[in-house]
């Protein structure tokens, strides 16, 4: 079973100051922490907030070729937590060819998000991390913002330790 998740924002980890990709569910229950690098999580954090640069980054150059080549990027799943390490792979059509190719998450996530791709992540990876059960927000939450469930994720990620989850490495 694959849950469909959304990166809900970027944060550092208080302990180690790594910057940490926080995807939620879409019913907003589970919550998955990915320690990431830093030049991984400003391109995330770049597609986030619409930041054109003056020339393609990495993830940008990436985008392009896929586009230049026909293809486009059905989906990523994060399918695998293994000695602290989240393994990925990215779901490509191109040509009318299905292509699974082996990545990062954090490689994975930056171009799902430039081609508006949706975010898996394998349940096994959901319960290896022990992923935390988020209360039931009084009402479903939404793409604007609410401020219980903002609270609720910042209570959280207070108290949040690198070991609580395993981190990625890399």
């Amino acid at each position: 079973m694959l849950y469909e998740m959304r990166v809900r924002g970027l944060t550092l980890d208080p302990l180690t100051n790594m910057p940490i990709i926080m995807l939620k569910d879409k019913d907003g229950t589970r919550a998955l922490p990915i320690w990431v690098g830093i030049f991984e999580a400003n391109a995330i954090a770049l597609e986030l907030e619409q930041i054109d640069t003056p020339r393609p980054m990495t993830h940008d150059l990436m985008k392009n070729i896929i586009h230049e080549l026909k293809g486009t990027v059905n989906r990523i799943v994060v399918n695998e937590l293994r000695n602290n390490t989240y393994y990925a792979y990215i779901d490509i059509t191109s040509n009318g060819n299905r292509l699974t190719i082996d990545s990062r998450p954090s490689d994975a996530i930056a171009l799902a998000l430039r081609f508006g791709a949706p975010i898996f992540v394998a349940e096994e990876v959901v319960e290896q991390s022990r992923a935390v059960e988020m209360p039931e927000p009084a009402e479903p939450p939404t793409d604007s913002g609410d401020d219980e469930s903002e609270k609720q994720l910042k209570d959280w990620l207070k108290k949040l330790k690198p070991e609580d989850f395993g981190k990625y490495q890399m």
